[in-house]
């Protein structure tokens, strides 16, 4: 099955905090008209060649690394990955100062070429002039893995990671492969309960009651009580039998709750709607065909389909008018209408109270004197 196209939405979310490979997309190649800023607006996309991008990676978010070149050897956790172009985020590091203002530290990003992997702190034996064993840190500095196989179960790919050089190196180790374990992703934490909260054993509770009467659609349906015997039933229960309360509705829920706007729905309408189409063009013709009052056959036939074709165009304009009536569309032209009358009468009223004032070159006409 051929892979599916890279989209362009895919490129600008191509930075995630998910571990797992699900597919390949990541090594098809990019058009460069998307990496293009037509704005300052737009992001800066960086991308790396195809052949370049990373098949397989072994640095996932939730990792610890270290950064060649780094002598202090900081350890930073992998914050998200981007398979595009090749770049590590890791979580930025809480200066002095910035706790204060509140503010999330920035995250950097670095090229997966300078991650190490963190395997853990070790006992190495002493170094020259000590008798203690000295305990350091330890880290791959070269990556191996298990041949990938595609789990149908999580629809991903699974593999082992292993490290098969380590800096510094392992004495009781240096023949040896150290397995790496992948991270565990934090499982969703549940708030304890308030007094908001319902209790389980409430939630358990079974609290619907079948109706009375008989389930079925064919069975009969009960009559519903008039308004003047509810009333009395309300207020001398002691005198009349108490109706049932259970809703006669329910043997029709399926007809209630199904939505009328599914697919078979609508042709089961459209399906009726050609058979009443059909059944007005029949009617026209036999009418037409029994009185031709001098007329052909042919001739009556095609005048009915002349006023089975006009009696259609009339019942869609009328369709088309009750839709344009509608109670939210004729609120709004009303309320318009309003406005647009106020508008006019407060210019009515501002030219009529509008007062000049005496200026050079203004002419009074005769009738005004």
């Amino acid at each position: 099955m051929p892979i599916a196209p890279f989209t362009r939405n895919q490129l600008l979310t191509a930075t995630t905090t998910k571990p797992w490979t699900t597919d390949f997309r990541h090594l098809l190649p990019i058009p460069k008209h998307w990496m293009k800023r037509t704005s300052i607006r737009d992001p800066v996309i960086k991308s790396v060649r195809p052949r370049d991008r990373i098949k397989y990676w072994n640095v996932v978010p939730g990792d610890q690394i270290r950064l060649l070149g780094d002598k202090k050897n900081t350890l930073h956790e992998v914050l998200s990955i981007n398979r595009i172009s090749n770049r590590v985020f890791v979580k930025g590091v809480v200066n002095a100062g910035d706790e204060d203002t509140g503010k999330l530290p920035p995250s950097k990003n670095y090229h997966y070429s300078r991650c190490q992997l963190f395997l853990g702190n070790y006992e190495l034996p002493p170094a020259k002039g000590s008798t203690e064993p000295q305990v350091v840190p330890v880290f791959a500095q070269r990556l191996g893995s298990s041949r990938p196989f595609w789990n149908p179960f999580f629809r991903r790919y699974d593999w082992q990671r292993f490290a098969t050089s380590t800096v510094p190196r392992i004495p009781h180790q240096r023949n040896e492969n150290i397995p790496i374990p992948w991270p565990e992703t934090a499982k969703p934490t549940h708030p304890e309960p308030s007094s908001y909260d319902t209790p389980k054993d409430e939630v358990a509770k079974v609290t619907y009651k079948p109706p009375a009467f008989s389930l079925s659609i064919k069975g009969p349906v009960p009559r519903r009580p008039t308004e003047a015997e509810y009333l009395t039933a309300l207020y001398n229960p002691h005198r009349v039998r108490k109706f049932d309360d259970s809703p006669p509705i329910e043997s029709y829920l399926v007809r209630e709750l199904a939505n009328p706007h599914s697919r078979a729905k609508k042709h089961q309408r459209w399906k009726n709607w050609q058979a009443a189409k059909q059944k007005l063009l029949t009617d026209l013709m036999t009418n037409e065909t029994a009185n031709l009052n001098g007329r052909t056959v042919r001739e009556a036939r095609a005048e009915a389909a002349f006023k089975w074709r006009r009696q259609i165009e009339e019942e869609k304009e009328e369709q088309r008018k009750r839709r344009w009536k509608h109670k939210a569309s004729a609120a709004n032209m009303e309320r318009q209408t309003k406005r647009r009358e106020r508008k006019e009468s407060k210019q009515r009223q501002r030219l009529t109270a509008m007062v000049l004032m005496e200026e050079p070159n203004q002419v009074i006409p005769k009738d005004m004197h």
